[in-house]
């Protein structure tokens, strides 16, 4: 194989595969990215971990001679990083090494065969239809913190996308770690009619938003069946990125949604977040709870713990039902409030012990449920 290709082309294609490549690998050719060069004079650059795969098609300068071959994911990554701007790059195969040669730069690069590369095989992926890009990429950043990073409970550590018939056909997309749930919903793309319910893992999940981000005025392709799923960008010769779903069943998660809590507090999410901020400074990670005073147009923050003494924060607010008290992880309230990109947050509170709904405006498309603590 040999093929020359412009530096700043190549970098931006290895910047998006090779983050896949885990560093560590028991499998030597799991840690290196597949590049196959055709007559055509397009490179197709290809990376996985065996669940996650990622396949990018680029255009090269020049291919002399097509072929395939695999090397070093992370080091063809540095190398071309920290070759001069403007260069072409040069990448030869002969005798299981891989030249790389630009300006007066010159590495030899050890090459293993492609033959040995495993690649996803997608079988049928029968549910297909379209989202725009922007939306994608919201619906990941309003759910995505609720993720649970516990592997026992395997089944809660991706989002969860399922479309259901409520007043219109929708599709919604969740995610929840027991203590905090996160759910957008957007109007049911044409296609996803009768798809399957699907569980999007976490690490899938953070590469699809970082390839997003480079093309947030497309739409983007999504093919699934019940075991597979992928994601097309930048349609032909773009990014293709597929992944394996979970196997398992996520809890039935409308069960803990609250449809009766009739104490309606608004206020403005940013002091809000600010106050939360500041008292929880002195809390301890043993009590990372903020207990939140609620009066009449009012509400005290406040944190007290052995090691580090008290604080306390009265905040305005829109509050005109029973005065009570409520606990909460401020970490996870925080969290939450930096979702919301309006001037007023409404929370609907039941009492001290139950879940508590929290919500732009009863007309946005994210929600979040967020579990008290006792304080």
């Amino acid at each position: 194989m040999k093929a020359t290709i412009e530096r700043a082309t190549l970098l931006r294609c290895l910047s998006h595969v090779q983050s896949v490549v885990e560093r560590r690998n028991t499998i030597p050719i799991l840690s290196n990215v597949l590049i196959d060069a055709s007559d055509g004079g397009t490179l197709k650059v290809m990376a996985t971990d065996l669940d996650l795969q990622v396949v990018e098609n680029i255009s090269a300068a020049s291919v002399e001679s097509p072929g395939a071959i695999t090397v070093s994911a992370h080091l063809l990554f540095d190398i071309a990083r920290k070759l001069p701007e403007g260069s072409q790059v040069s990448l030869e195969t002969a005798d299981n090494r891989m030249a790389v040669k630009a300006g007066r730069s010159r590495f030899s690069l050890p090459t293993l065969p492609r033959d040995d590369f495993p690649v996803i095989v997608e079988g049928d992926l029968p549910t297909s239809f379209e989202v725009p890009a922007k939306t994608l990429a919201e619906m990941i950043d309003r759910t995505r913190f609720a993720i649970s990073t516990e592997e026992t409970r395997y089944y809660l550590n991706g989002i969860f996308l399922h479309v259901t018939d409520d007043d219109e056909p929708v599709l919604k997309a969740a995610a929840t770690d027991g203590h905090r749930l996160a759910r957008f919903t957007i109007a049911r793309p044409e296609g996803a009619e009768g798809m399957p319910d699907v569980i999007v893992p976490r690490k899938a999940v953070a590469e699809l938003r970082k390839l997003l981000e480079e093309s947030l005025d497309g739409n983007v392709q999504i093919d699934l069946s019940a075991s597979k799923i992928r994601f097309t960008l930048g349609g032909e010769g773009g990014v293709v990125l597929t992944s394996k779903l979970i196997d398992g069943t996520f809890p039935d998660y409308s069960r803990v949604i609250p449809t009766g809590n009739d104490k309606l507090l608004k206020l403005d999410p940013k002091s809000f977040y600010e106050g939360v901020d500041r008292v929880a400074t002195i809390a301890t990670e043993k009590t990372r709870a903020v207990k939140m005073g609620l009066d009449a147009d009012k509400v005290t923050l406040s944190v007290t713990s052995p090691d580090n003494g008290t604080a306390a924060e009265e905040l305005a607010a829109d509050y005109s039902a029973d005065s009570f008290e409520i606990g909460f992880n401020a970490n996870y309230l925080k969290d939450i409030l930096s979702q919301i990109d309006s001037d007023t947050v409404e929370l609907h509170l039941a009492d001290a012990g139950a879940p508590t709904l929290i919500r732009q405006s009863d007309k946005s498309a994210a929600l979040y449920v967020l579990m008290p603590m006792r304080v």
